[in-house]
């Protein structure tokens, strides 16, 4: 009974020394659990290299492209009858109106071309004559322009048969094309005019308000984030890395966007680790767990 009490008391005595001994021979093991960070779990994703669109932006107005002035070929006639009003649409030899000759008989004046009528001056009675004051004024095809001031620094990038997107209010998006430039600038303020064709079914207004957004062309050079991963703050814009486990903050000049992607210029390369959700609670310096953003849908 005595000697298993004196070999318990011998085997608690040697129990910490081989604890010591153990912990001794790993310092390096001890040393990196003390200097692991235990901060919070961030969402981070790698910054990648991606195609932004070049775009320039246009303002203008919509116009007619082409008006063709209907009118009959005589002098001396009255209308007796109107068969279209301005809002049609028309079919080329379409008869638009009758006319009473002074002899006796009508005549009858038709479309020269298809297309929407942009105006109608024609009133029971009235005189018209091939000199006068147009009875219908038709936009031929049913044609228009987006008619927009360009700043000199984009007019060199603009290009004929450059394609654009156009937004109407009141009509929506619709498809254009760039047809010209003008060959002048305006001295005073320094801008250009640029004559979009429009392409759609759709009945437009003249004179409505429009912005085409040309594509000039596309950038694949710089990496992106998206829009989430960017912060934006009194010293400027700024990401945040992750980098040996720790938040490193970075100032960055950003460019073109696209589908909520941002294209970083200056200040991030491609295969970065980057804060998925930039926030402010987040400081240089702060020990973070990384967590990338296709292992947290899992």
């Amino acid at each position: 009974m005595h000697q298993c009490t004196a070999l318990e008391s011998s085997l608690s005595r040697l129990a910490p020394a081989a604890l010591l001994l153990a912990l001794l021979a790993s310092p390096a093991l001890a040393a990196d659990e003390a200097d692991a960070p235990r901060g919070a779990a961030v969402t981070v994703l790698t910054a990648a290299k991606a195609c932004f669109p070049d775009i320039v932006e246009v303002s203008g107005i919509i116009i007619a492209r082409e008006e063709t002035m209907v009118r009959p070929e005589r002098p001396g006639l009255k209308v007796s009858e109107i068969l279209a009003e301005a809002g049609d649409t028309v079919t080329a030899g379409q008869t638009l109106a009758r006319l009473t000759l002074p002899e006796g008989g009508t005549a009858q004046v038709q479309a020269p071309v298809a297309g929407l009528i942009l105006a109608s001056t024609a009133t029971i009675g009235a005189v018209a004559s091939a000199k006068g004051e147009a009875l219908f004024s038709i936009i031929a095809r049913s044609e228009f322009d987006l008619v927009g001031l360009v700043p000199v620094e984009d007019i060199g990038k603009i290009q004929a048969g450059q394609t654009a997107r156009i937004k109407i209010p009141g009509a929506g998006e619709v498809d254009g094309k760039v047809r010209r430039i003008a060959p002048t600038i305006e001295p005073n303020s320094q801008l250009g005019q640029a004559f979009i064709g429009i392409t759609t079914n759709r009945r437009l207004l003249v004179n409505s308000s429009g912005r085409a957004m040309i594509k000039t062309g596309q950038n694949c050079d710089n990496a992106s984030v998206p829009l989430t991963a960017v912060l934006y703050t009194d010293a400027g814009t700024v990401v945040q890395v992750v980098r040996r486990d720790r938040v490193e903050t970075r100032s960055v000049e950003v460019g073109l966007m696209s589908g909520g992607q941002l294209e970083i210029r200056k200040g991030l390369s491609e295969g970065d680790v980057v804060v998925a959700r930039a926030g402010a609670l987040l400081r240089e310096g702060d020990p973070v767990r990384a967590v990338t953003a296709s292992a947290e849908g899992k």
